[in-house]
């Protein structure tokens, strides 16, 4: 049996090929201002955090995060952000954190709940605090949150 036709890549011979960059607009940023503008959110959240202000912590690293395939050590950082947020609230805080959150907060907070989920054993990452977290933001947020993240091709 010949399995040479498998090794053809038929997307060249196509001229209606629909690449990830034309799914949406990279982020302008190259990775080493993406990392320093990360970095700076990180200080300015521990900050928020000392203050006990969660939902401006939340806010400050769910705006403008990094996104796309060349920004990964900024995305991963402020993912460990992100984490160490979810980490140190309590149980009875997250709807009313939850609910005081934007429509895009909520749906990029989301993004991060899945990111998290997908890296078992990475970091301070807790799979019992992601679903907690998941639980509360989906009663919040309802189902279309899940949905929103899981079609945006912006993956955090």
């Amino acid at each position: 049996m010949d399995v040479n036709f498998r090794k053809i890549d038929i997307d060249l011979y196509d001229e209606d090929v629909l690449l990830d960059s034309e799914l949406y607009e990279t982020d302008a940023r190259d990775p080493a201002q993406a990392l320093s503008d990360v970095r700076q959110k990180a200080a300015a959240v521990r900050g928020s955090l000392s203050k006990g202000d969660i939902v401006g912590a939340l806010t400050l690293v769910l705006e403008d995060s990094p996104y796309g395939p060349t920004l990964e050590e900024a995305k991963n950082l402020n993912l460990q952000t992100l984490v160490s947020i979810l980490n140190s609230t309590k149980a009875t805080e997250i709807p009313g954190v939850v609910k005081a959150l934007s429509t895009d907060a909520q749906d990029t907070l989301m993004k991060y709940l899945y990111k998290g989920m997908a890296l078992p054993g990475w970091g301070d990452v807790s799979g019992s605090v992601l679903l907690g977290w998941h639980e509360k933001l989906t009663e919040a947020a309802g189902t279309g949150c899940i949905v929103r993240a899981m079609t945006d091709r912006r993956i955090v």
